[in-house]
């Protein structure tokens, strides 16, 4: 397997002074000055924590996400190298103290990602992504490298309705250099530092062009602004007080590294599922759920392809972990940051929240409750003396007859024309995070791989690890960089 995990290089243990010093000493002259000060050094003088496998799905207010990234990685979203919430904020980076009622900030968000959505406003453009990745004359080739090359396409049509030659060849190159630092990681590389300015170079005219595509989808000058992802934060923002006109332009820019896990979790799906190479439950699974009624829930909360696909995210956990900054116990020395990181993948597989969490088993989702069922009766029922979240509502305002509410851990779900649609509110499904603090992009993920797993078995595919002496290393998601040696091949 032809992946590895890029990791950060340790500081030598010297006074600070003397450590920063050495710093731009060793980078000074092969970086520019302002990348060692705002990103090299933050680095090394960062740490980050392993946190403790939760038992409830839920992470207390005091492991804040108040700009919980690391330092060195703000230059990519501000050309200030640092936080500036007056040029806007994404809820991903948001205390939830500064959200509004009710994780008010979150419920918005949520309203453009709704799974009543998803296939009418958004599914087509997925389905014919996957059709053009999955083309016959892509058969047995390297996968990765079409993905890459066709992804920004689907990433501005969803949030844009922008694609084709419309992207601008310096917003495309933006894309490609963001995901290249999120995967390569390790600031002191020159692939990290080259990609990092590019990125930097682009920025301002990024910020523009995105505002401009805002102004085409309110003057009705893009076709169908309706399936967009923008669309529906400005029709649900209300008079845009937790929501701003600067707040969509940088949940847009931040959504490039929110959604770039796509390509790692597409790799790992392929892998498992890959003919002879890959994981033999995982498949006879897969066989099982497509060969019956897989979009059919039959009273259950979730249909069998859904709780497959759910399986597949416990198991490869796309996320590795939900970071959080720590306030600490005393005044320090010096600046400083440290983060936590609430692991997503051992809390997914740990043996104290299923009887046998090695084994791959969808059906495990049946029997757990979901958002709509955490109520106080079941917190009680848990020992709790009342919700550790009040449960609210938010009404959607966009003309459906819809409201995000919350489960008593906080986690966000929707209620449409009456029917709930709950995500999994159990700690044992940990990809996605905990609470509050849940993505609000889990059930469109679902949904998207659920259409690359139709398009799979309806048209006869057969994923394979291909044979191949030495594939070409891209940078394929988050930290992961990996050999491009995974394909399809048609079944006979």
């Amino acid at each position: 397997m032809h992946i590895h995990k890029v990791k950060m290089r340790n500081a030598s243990p010297i006074d600070l002074e003397s450590a920063v010093s050495l710093l731009r000493k060793r980078f000074g002259t092969d970086f520019d000055r302002t990348y060692v000060e705002n990103v090299i050094i933050p680095n090394f003088l960062a740490s980050t924590y392993e946190g403790e496998r939760l038992f409830v799905p839920m992470i207390d207010l005091k492991f804040t996400k108040e700009n919980a990234l690391s330092r060195d990685l703000w230059g990519l979203l501000n050309e200030s190298w640092k936080p500036a919430p007056e040029l806007g904020v994404t809820v991903f980076l948001q205390a939830l103290e500064k959200r509004g009622p009710e994780n008010r900030r979150k419920r918005i968000y949520m309203s453009a990602l709704t799974p009543d959505l998803y296939r009418p406003m958004y599914g087509d453009k997925v389905v014919q992504f996957f059709e053009r990745l999955l083309h016959e004359s892509n058969a047995g080739k390297p996968l990765m490298r079409p993905y890459l090359e066709s992804y920004f396409h689907l990433f501005w049509d969803l949030h844009l309705g922008v694609k084709g030659d419309s992207i601008p060849r310096n917003v495309r190159e933006l894309g490609q250099s963001f995901n290249t630092v999120l995967a390569y990681r390790d600031p002191t590389l020159r692939i990290v530092y080259d990609n990092y300015m590019r990125v930097r170079s682009h920025f301002p005219f990024l910020k523009q062009w995105i505002d401009g595509r805002v102004d085409d989808l309110l003057s009705g000058k893009t076709p169908n602004p309706e399936q967009t992802f923008v669309y529906w934060w400005i029709r649900n923002s209300g008079d845009g007080e937790h929501f701003t006109r600067k707040d969509v332009v940088f949940e847009v820019i931040h959504n490039l590294m929110a959604l770039s896990q796509w390509g790692s979790t597409l790799y790992s799906v392929v892998r498992r599922l890959s003919k002879e190479t890959g994981d033999p439950d995982t498949r006879a699974w897969f066989k099982k759920t497509m060969e019956g009624q897989y979009d059919d829930a039959s009273g259950e909360a979730f249909t069998p392809l859904e709780r497959f696909v759910m399986e597949l995210f416990r198991v490869i956990s796309p996320n590795n972990g939900s970071i959080s900054v720590l306030e600490e116990v005393r005044t320090p020395p010096y600046p400083r940051v440290g983060y936590v990181v609430s692991p997503h993948a051992a809390t997914s597989l740990h043996a104290g929240h299923w009887e046998y969490p090695e084994r791959f088993d969808p059906d495990r989702y049946n029997k757990v409750p979901t958002s709509h069922q955490v109520d106080e009766a079941k917190c009680k029922q848990m020992g709790f003396a009342k919700c550790p979240f009040d449960r609210t509502r938010f009404e959607i305002e966009d003309g459906r007859k819809a409201a995000i509410y919350n489960s008593a851990f906080g986690t966000a779900y929707a209620i449409v024309d009456g029917n709930p649609l709950p995500v999994c509110d159990y700690v044992g499904f940990a990809p996605f995070g905990f609470g509050y603090r849940r993505c609000p992009a889990e059930q469109l993920t679902i949904k998207v791989f659920e259409d690359f797993l139709r398009k799979v078995w309806n048209s006869k595919i057969e994923l394979k690890k291909l044979d191949i002496a030495n594939p070409e290393l891209l940078p394929i998601g988050p930290t992961t960089v990996a050999g491009d040696d995974v394909g399809f091949i048609r079944a006979t």
